[in-house]
């Protein structure tokens, strides 16, 4: 069985060299964590929070799934929401999605993919909820637009929960962002849908 060797090797040096440059490093992050934020994105590997916003470990909450959706039977997801809003306080919640976004284009295609059909159904909810806004579009453009149109329903999605409605009830400072990165040139793009109190 493999051991995955080249990874422990490369832990070591990335460990070393971090303590090399601030010795007091790993000490300071060992203390409780406090982050500000609670990032819920895509599991690509090519979207990184921490690197893509230039935070450092500890300053941000992370929670990733395929297509960065936001479902309300969701406990994986609604129990990191919970934990970071209630314990943790964060004072900004981004929703990020990323243009080329594999899921996204699973959801625009008609070939069945298995079990994670099922998951897809809620990125497919959102076409059909704007099926005039894809008409005449061609594939690319498809794609983008609902890489853009899934976060801000999911955007929607998360100010609905009971979490997010109880905090502004309670009169927590509390944002929810929705914004899309491209991973051809790194840039993140906010799609101006801010929402920092009470929705219906």
């Amino acid at each position: 069985m493999k051991s995955l060797k080249h990874l422990f090797d490369s832990n070591a040096a990335w460990a070393s060299s971090i303590k090399e440059n601030d010795p007091e490093y790993f000490t300071r992050l060992s203390k409780q964590q406090a982050p500000e934020y609670l990032w819920i994105g895509c599991s690509d590997s090519r979207v990184p929070a921490n690197q893509i916003t230039g935070l450092q470990p500890g300053e941000v909450f992370v929670h990733r799934n395929i297509g960065n959706v936001v479902v309300h039977t969701d406990l994986n997801c609604l129990s990191v929401v919970q934990f970071a809003v209630e314990v943790l306080k964060v004072k900004h919640i981004i929703i990020c999605g990323h243009y080329g976004c594999g899921g996204i284009k699973a959801s625009l295609d008609n070939e069945e993919h298995g079990l994670i059909d099922n998951w897809l159904r809620h990125i497919k909810d959102v076409v059909r909820f704007n099926a005039e806004q894809f008409e005449g579009l061609e594939h690319d453009a498809k794609v983008n637009l609902l890489c853009e149109l899934n976060v801000k329903e999911q955007v929607n999605n998360i100010c609905n929960t009971t979490i997010v409605q109880n905090a502004w009830k309670q009169g927590h400072e509390l944002s929810v962002h929705g914004w899309i990165y491209n991973i051809e040139n790194g840039v993140l793009k906010d799609l101006h849908t801010c929402v920092s109190s009470k929705i219906k």
